[in-house]
């Protein structure tokens, strides 16, 4: 059974769904058998390349709170993430537009380490301060989950390169009605919105796979059978 998480770079609470969804994957019986599928959404798509900046002034305006809020914001969200077992700099950090980290993402979904190098991209911005949003950092993170630098460069030097896969991921989550992230889809039966607690994933994981492998009815009848005794013999 498929999971498809649809999640940005940029967004603390991706970072912390993503834990608590992989804990409630541990506490489900048939987690080998879940194929999980990351996908791409940007919280900031209209954001130009080169703004980046430091991530409390731009929460202030973009919610119309003072400084000193925007930092209580930050304060909540890091007693979550280390709730969780997360390393969660309050301050510090940086945003700016993922666009390319998404296609960066997708090239390392060809090579099979896109797991490796979100888990690295999450740490990197949320408990690191190094910003995913320099080039050089992202090619650094990505050859620590496995890819080929050049492979990156290049990829990043060619704004086309992987950008149809990054488009088709968000025009497919406005077609779902994914209009936050995390956003979880369950055998493209069940959605599921937001960093939820653990159990709540297990829950959806059993009720979907229920509906995904329904159990077996057998149907009565007269007719001869064997079984560990023997066979019936006809009379």
């Amino acid at each position: 059974m498929r999971v498809e998480i649809w999640s940005d770079i940029a967004c603390p609470w991706c970072y912390i769904g993503k834990a608590r969804f992989e804990k409630g994957l541990a506490e489900f019986a048939h987690r080998d058998d879940i194929e999980v599928v990351h996908r791409s959404f940007e919280l900031d798509p209209g954001r130009p390349k080169g703004d980046i900046g430091p991530v409390i002034p731009m929460l202030a305006k973009k919610y119309g709170r003072t400084i000193e809020e925007a930092r209580e914001m930050e304060a909540h969200v890091a007693s979550n993430a280390h709730a969780e077992g997360l390393d969660y700099l309050a301050d510090g950090r940086d945003h700016g537009n993922t666009f390319d980290i998404h296609r960066v993402l997708h090239l390392a979904k060809a090579r099979g380490r896109q797991s490796e190098l979100l888990d690295l991209a999450y740490r990197a911005n949320f408990a690191e301060e190094r910003s995913v949003f320099d080039a050089e950092v992202l090619v650094e993170i990505a050859v620590a989950a496995g890819l080929d630098a050049d492979e990156v460069r290049t990829v990043l030097a060619d704004e086309n390169a992987y950008a149809d896969e990054v488009r088709a991921d968000e025009r497919e989550a406005a077609e779902l009605g994914a209009g936050a992230v995390p956003f979880f889809v369950l055998d493209r039966k069940y959605g599921i919105s937001g960093g939820q607690p653990a159990e709540v994933f297990t829950q959806a994981l059993e009720q979907a796979w229920q509906a995904h492998t329904p159990a077996l009815r057998i149907v009565e009848g007269d007719a001869e059978a064997c079984g560990p005794e023997g066979c019936e013999v006809p009379r």
